[in-house]
């Protein structure tokens, strides 16, 4: 939308000053981009075109000038000109006349399409310049945004997250502090982020915010443009299936530049009221602060820039008994939490932390640093260097349904650091190539605050699971992995046809120690049976040689990609891209070969990804249908996304050197113990009890733990269809509108592979056998994935200082299983079904359905030239859906005589129910921010105070913008009796506010 404003106000801005020509902006086929590219027709008077004709680019900010001729259709084209900054451009022809573009602002991916008519009679043409920076990156719904509407947005976390769900169609999860991004009802794990042309995603799969860190891990002053493609019809886009999150950095100039910045919160600047209660804030602060700075090292030549950002901050444990006046109440007592606590001091010697709301503090430091040398006029070089090191203080089991004590909290984050190096070449006026290298190292962090001297302790009461101890999925756990990345892209330009052919490489290298219940996890029906040492279920699993380094794994495998495609414009009203892009996997290495499972399914269970590929064709086409009405249209097949945690799980689950056990109905104060840490009382939590040990010192295992990949499994993809137009409206508005099916194939999940269907009971259920060693199996789905979106949008701005943005999406969205945890048990059981084998597609955990947003921004002098902005960031979202199904045991016993692998959870659907059948609660609130500029040292610095507001409806009343969260996998009947189908998320719903200061110079 913001787009085409800008061509409409180019052609104004052209018309205005009584020039002969027309300018109009394309819509490229190339992305994942950090550059941009200027093109057009050059004529005269006569309106024949110019042969020979000069045209010359300059940057604003680095003075560098590139150069060239028109062609004998009077066609030139510059490319590879560095995103986010201005430029000046200048056509000459002898005897012909002089035109003249002052200030062309270009953003990532932007190809922009000037024609010039030069006349003797008229010897300059002058554009000054947008109303608005931004352009769609390849033909395809799109939403990109500039450093100034980064700049200017209520973005309170300082994340492209709080910016890029001002689009209708990106949906940011409101739910957690991860801020995962939803497109178009897909799950935020098919997303992928490139950063400078790099992907830079979370390279194996635990975070649901899309990034291989725990927060954005580059500054966000840094960046300089941001575009999320939804379906961008253009072979170079690889590795999602959902969206891509394009990001580029700023970069040096010769003009010395930067900026600092600090801002404050604290819970004086946050609410303490939720619907007419006071609510227990704890008592916090919180401060950031950051710098960057870009210049010139050799003037024209060399350029330098810089930024770093540093968080100290807190995570909160908003969470407390009934009555307690937490911002969350779970349906616990307090004295059930008391007595709890005396149980586990003076029965089993252990101290289980707080059960009140408090936080905890932690630090996140981020830099870039980055280099530009232009050695000459055709050849450009860059290199950039980032760092990020960040953890928070995690909720291990935070459903809406469990409580835990403070030390069942986890530490979880990462170190990263990533190089890029790229190398921009001009070899002739008509071929230009880019290449780049990178690699991303990431190490990551997943501790248990109790340390690792304490195994897992569930107590399960009524309505809520209570946890204390050390969470079992991290008794043994360490990741850190390498991924390695060569791009080689060409562009050569044939009269009317860019033909763009590329070779690229990845390659991941993992190590992943990873195993649940090393330090066993204990679970007791009820406090009496805690109290008397009567466990329900006590599992335990370890490497067979009793040293859990053992059941580490190291693992590398490559994606090659190549591709070609053809941009033709046919005439001057409608340009198609024609493309094919394949995809083929590789590696050596294999998981290790369980002889047991061979025998019992006839082959090995290590399978790998090694030659498995994909085609994928991709074709786009825009209409100029006229002056007020642009179309467009495409349909390609998209592939990537799928977690790396998944086939990981094929690797360190093969119950050759680790098993899991699992033993019920344990007398623990009559055991015998082993394994105990030193210096540790002798007993349950902190040793292992003999029986179990032994099983899992002989290899036996009970727990279904093998995991394997399907031998005929096919690399999951995704069809996508749009369709979509922009109207240049009457009173100057510009209206958007877009349609974008997906058609999944071949879509990932994770079955049993050891049942067999044998019969259906009294009450319609399955009944299910298992024939075969027990194991998952990660494989493809007969159905895949489904999606329909369909989205408006509309701007205007006027010559009063307001602008105002609104749209809406209407999402539909299908899969056969959410997909939403990194391994297969979780991923197995957390989900509504009637059959827990079938493949039925059902609405989608990760749909909204209805989605406004709105932008309001004015801008004014009141104080003798500094300016004055207010912006409000405004957005409705319907509820999020749910399933009704039956209590754990009904389902797990009730429904299915018996049936462990169904782990006692709410997932079993009563006879013709349907999964996320039911709509929760909407959500509407408004965001704000007031920025006053103010005098510098100088008169070209400025200064400026800065208030940002998050939910500013819930401080005007604290009624309003409520976030409410439905149970999943399902809601029970004893929830909808206690009012429990969902619960108030209150960090989200209480306002909070943050108060800064920036110097720019």
């Amino acid at each position: 939308m913001s787009q085409m404003f800008a061509r409409k106000a180019l052609v104004r801005a052209i018309a205005s000053a009584s020039v002969i020509g027309g300018v109009a902006l394309s819509m490229p086929s190339y992305a994942q981009e950090t550059s941009a590219a200027v093109r057009g027709v050059v004529t005269g008077a006569n309106g024949q075109p110019i042969a020979g004709a000069e045209v010359e680019i300059k940057s604003l900010s680095t003075g560098v000038t590139k150069s060239t001729t028109t062609d004998s259709t009077g066609s030139y084209f510059v490319r590879q000109l560095p995103a986010g900054v201005d430029y000046s451009v200048v056509v000459r022809a002898p005897g012909e006349g002089t035109a003249s573009t002052a200030r062309l602002p270009l953003t990532v991916g932007e190809s922009v399409e000037m024609d010039y008519r030069l006349s003797n009679t008229l010897e300059e043409v002058v554009v000054l310049g947008r109303s608005v920076a931004v352009a769609e990156t390849a033909i395809g719904p799109t939403a990109v945004f500039s450093a100034s509407d980064l700049q200017d947005s209520p973005a309170i976390n300082r994340n492209i997250n709080d910016v890029i769900g001002q689009d209708p169609r990106v949906y940011i999860n409101q739910s957690n502090s991860a801020d995962a991004i939803q497109c178009n009802g897909a799950n935020p794990r098919f997303n992928s982020l490139t950063l400078d042309g790099i992907r830079l995603n979370d390279g194996f799969g635990l975070n649901s915010n899309g990034y291989p860190t725990q927060r954005m891990p580059f500054p966000f002053d840094a960046v300089s443009s941001v575009a999320v493609e939804m379906a961008p019809m253009s072979v170079v886009y690889g590795g999602f299936s959902a969206c891509n999150i394009n990001a580029v950095t700023k970069s040096g100039g010769n003009e010395l530049f930067g900026s600092v910045f600090m801002d404050y919160t604290s819970d004086s600047l946050q609410g303490d009221s939720l619907e007419g209660e006071d609510v227990q804030v704890p008592d916090y602060d919180e401060t950031r602060y950051g710098v960057e700075v870009g210049g010139a090292i050799i003037k024209d030549k060399l350029f330098f820039y810089g930024a770093y950002e540093k968080y100290e901050g807190v995570d909160f444990n908003n969470r407390g008994a009934l009555g307690s006046g937490a911002i969350n109440e779970v349906q616990v007592t307090q004295a059930e939490l008391d007595e709890i606590r005396q149980i586990a001091n003076d029965v089993y010697q252990y101290s289980p932390g707080s059960d009140s709301p408090g936080v905890n503090d932690f630090e996140d430091e981020k830099y870039i640093a980055k280099l530009d040398w232009y050695a000459t006029d055709t050849q450009r070089v860059a290199l950039t260097y980032m760092y990020n090191d960040s953890f928070n203080v995690t909720e291990s089991d935070g459903d809406l349904n469990e409580f835990e004590f403070a030390d069942h909290f986890y530490n979880r984050g990462a170190e990263l650091e990533s190089i890029i190096a790229s190398v921009y070449s001009d070899w002739t006026p008509n071929f230009s190539t880019e290449l780049r290298v990178a690699r991303t190292d990431v190490d990551f962090l997943q501790a248990p605050r109790a340390g690792n001297e304490f195994g897992e302790i569930r107590v399960e009461l009524e309505n809520v699971d209570v946890y204390l101890g050390g969470d079992d999925s991290r008794h043994a756990n360490e990741l850190n992995y390498t991924i390695d990345q060569l791009v080689f892209r060409g562009r050569y330009q044939l009269g009317a046809h860019t033909i763009t052919g590329g070779i690229e490489r990845e390659e991941y290298d993992i190590f992943n120690l990873f195993y649940q219940h090393v330090d066993t996890e204990i679970r007791f029906d009820g406090i009496d049976n805690f109290r008397n040492g009567l466990a329900d279920r006590v599992y335990y699993g370890n490497a067979i040689s009793n040293n859990q380094d053992d059941i580490a794994e190291s693992f590398s495998y490559a994606i090659n990609y190549l591709y070609l495609q053809d941009e033709w414009q046919v005439n001057d009203k409608l340009r198609m891209t024609f493309g094919l892009r394949y995809d083929r996997y590789e590696t050596d290495d294999a998981p290790n070969l369980n002889q047991d499972f061979a025998d019992s399914y006839g082959f090995g269970n290590d399978q790998t990804l090694d030659g498995r590929d994909l085609i994928q064709p991709r074709f786009g086409a825009t209409y100029d249908f006229s002056d007020d009405l642009v179309l467009r249209a495409g349909v390609g097949l998209f592939s990537g996304g799928n977690p790396n945690v998944w086939l990981s799980n094929t690797y360190s689950n093969t119950s050759t050197t680790a098993v899991q056990a699992r033993i019920d109905g344990v007398d623990l104060f009559s055991q015998n113990y082993v394994n105990c840490e030193d210096g540790v009382p002798s007993g349950p939590g902190y040793c292992v009890p003999q029986n179990i040990a032994d099983i899992v010192g002989s290899g036996d295992g009970s727990n279904f733990e093998i995991i394997y990949l399907d031998p005929d499994f096919d690399i999951p993809s995704e069809w996508k269809y749009t369709a979509g137009l922009t109207w240049y409206a009457p009173m100057d508005w510009v209206v958007t509108a877009d349609l974008q099916i997906s058609r999944g194939e071949d879509t990932a999940i994770y079955k049993r592979a050891d049942l067999e269907r044998v019969g259906t009971n009294d009450l319609g259920y399955p009944v299910y056998e298992s024939v075969r060693e027990a194991a998952f199996v990660l494989t493809n789905s007969s159905n895949g994935n489904e999606s329909e979106s369909l989205s408006f949008s509309g701007f205007k701005s006027w010559d009063n200082g307001f602008d105002l943005r609104v749209g809406y999406a209407y999402t539909q969205a299908e899969d056969v299983n959410p997909m939403g945890s990194s391994v297969a048990f979780s991923n197995y059981i957390f989900r509504a079904f009637e059959d827990p084998q079938a493949e039925t597609l059902g609405t989608s955990d990760w749909q909204v359905e209805h989605r406004f947003t709105t932008v309001l921004n004015y801008t004014a002098d009141f104080f003798g030239g500094y300016e004055t902005r207010i912006s409000l960031f405004g957005q409705y979202n319907s509820g999020l859906p749910y399933s009704l199904t039956l209590d754990g045991a009904d389902g797990t016993i009730g429904a299915y005589g018996f049936q462990p692998f169904l782990d006692f959870e709410p997932n079993v659907l009563p006879i013709g129910g349907t999964r996320n059948g039911e709509t929760g609660s909407s959500f509407s609130k408004v965001d704000m921010r007031i920025t006053q500029e103010l005098p510098g040292f100088s008169p070209e610095h400025r200064g400026s105070l800065f208030v940002v507001v998050d939910n500013l409806t819930n401080l005007i009343n604290d009624e309003w913008g409520i976030f409410f969260e439905p149970n999943r996998p399902g809601v029970t009947q004893a929830d909808l009796d206690n009012g429990a189908e969902e619960q108030r998320v209150g960090g989200t719903s209480l306002w909070s506010m943050r108060v800064g200061v920036n110097y720019s110079f």
